[in-house]
C-alpha cells in the first residue's frame, strides 16, 4: 500500500525541484488553491518552499473544490476570489483546475497553472523532468500532424480519428514553465479532441483495462462500443457495459441529449515512472492513482462527454492496455 505521508525533507526537496521546473522566480506570487480535503502536509510544505525561494505565497481555501466527476465547475467565480486567483504568477491547485472558468481567465492573464492531485508519495515517484518533456512535445507534434490515427488491439478495437486542427494538442509533461500553461504534477501524456463527428469504428474495453472516471477500478467484463459520427451508438457486453450505458444515460439533461455519448479526448501516456498495476494498490481512491493511470506508457486513453462545444456532466475516462 502506498504511504500518504513522507518525510518533510523529501517532500520539500520534491517541491523545490518542482518549483524550479515551473521556473519560479524570486518576487513572484504563488496562489495555493485548496479545499477541506487537501493534504495539509503538502500545502504547508508548498508555503514553506515558496518562501525559501523568495516568492510570496498565499492560500485560497474553499469548502469543496472542483468535482472531478463534473468538469467545468467553478468554485472561484465569486467576486474577489477570481481576481485573487487570476493575478498570481504561479497557481498550485490541489483539486482539478482544468476546464474551469477561473482557470481560463488566470491563464489568459499569463498565470502558470499546476494541478497537484496526488498524495506526496506519488508526486515524488511520478515527478517528471526535461527528458520526459521533450518526449511528450515530440509525441504531441506527431499527433497534431497526423492526417489519420488508427487504434488497433487484439481485443477488437479498430478506431480512427484525427486531431481537430483548430484546437491545440494537449501535451502534458508534468510542470508549468511558460506563461499561460497548465499541467499536472507527474502527468505525462498527449491527447486531442477529434473534430465533431470525426471519430469512427469500434472500441473494445477488456477485463484488466481500468476506469478512472467516474470510478476507479479495473474493468471486470467486456465493454464493446460502436462509434459512428463521433458518438457512442451502441454499448454491448457484460455488467460493466451496463454500468457504462447507465452512466451516460444518467448524464442526459433531456431524452434528446446526446452530449454524454460524444467521443471526448483521446491520447496516450508517456511517463516511464507510471505503472498500470497502480490500480491494484489502491482501488477506489482516485487521488492516489489517477495521474499514474493516465500516464503509464502503452495505454490508450478513451473518453466520452465534455468537449470544446460541450459542457455535459457525463465524463468517462478509460485507459486501455
Amino acid at each position: 500500500m502506498w504511504q500518504t505521508k513522507v518525510g518533510a525533507a523529501a517532500l520539500c526537496g520534491a517541491l523545490r525541484r518542482q518549483y524550479t521546473l515551473c521556473n519560479l522566480q524570486p518576487g513572484e506570487t504563488v496562489a495555493l488553491l485548496s479545499d477541506a480535503a487537501s493534504d495539509r502536509q503538502l500545502v504547508d510544505a508548498a508555503f514553506e518552499v515558496a518562501s525559501e525561494m523568495g516568492a510570496v505565497a498565499y492560500e485560497l481555501r474553499v469548502h469543496t473544490g472542483t468535482d472531478d466527476r463534473f468538469m467545468q465547475s467553478n468554485p472561484f467565480l465569486a467576486p474577489g476570489l477570481l481576481d485573487a486567483v487570476a493575478g498570481a504568477n504561479l497557481i498550485l491547485s490541489f483539486f482539478v483546475g482544468q476546464l474551469s472558468g477561473w482557470e481560463r481567465q488566470a491563464r489568459a492573464n499569463g498565470a502558470r497553472l499546476l494541478n497537484v492531485n496526488d498524495v506526496p508519495s506519488q508526486l515524488i515517484r511520478l515527478q517528471t523532468n526535461p527528458e520526459i518533456k521533450a518526449a511528450v512535445l515530440a509525441a504531441g507534434k506527431r499527433l497534431g500532424e497526423a492526417k489519420k490515427v488508427q487504434v488497433l488491439s487484439e481485443a477488437g478495437t479498430d478506431l480512427t480519428f484525427y486531431a481537430d486542427p483548430e484546437l491545440p494538442i494537449a501535451a502534458q509533461y508534468g510542470y508549468s514553465d511558460t506563461p499561460g500553461s497548465a499541467h499536472q504534477w507527474g502527468q505525462a501524456m498527449v491527447a486531442c479532441f477529434p473534430p465533431e463527428g470525426a471519430a469512427h469504428g469500434r472500441v473494445v474495453i477488456k477485463p484488466g483495462d481500468v476506469w478512472i472516471l467516474p470510478f476507479v477500478r479495473m474493468v471486470a467484463s467486456t465493454i464493446d462500443l460502436e462509434i459512428r459520427d463521433g458518438y457512442v451508438q451502441s454499448v454491448k457486453g457484460g455488467a460493466d457495459a451496463g454500468v457504462f450505458q447507465r452512466t451516460l444515460e444518467r448524464a442526459k439533461t433531456s431524452e434528446a441529449d446526446r452530449d454524454p455519448f460524444a467521443v471526448s479526448h483521446l491520447g496516450w501516456g508517456l511517463n516511464p515512472k507510471a505503472q498500470w498495476d497502480d490500480i491494484m494498490q489502491e482501488e477506489d481512491n482516485s487521488y492516489w492513482i489517477n495521474t499514474s493511470l493516465r500516464s503509464y506508457p502503452g495505454n490508450f486513453l478513451f473518453s466520452t462527454g465534455p468537449g470544446p462545444k460541450r459542457k455535459t456532466k457525463g465524463h468517462i475516462d478509460l485507459p486501455m492496455n
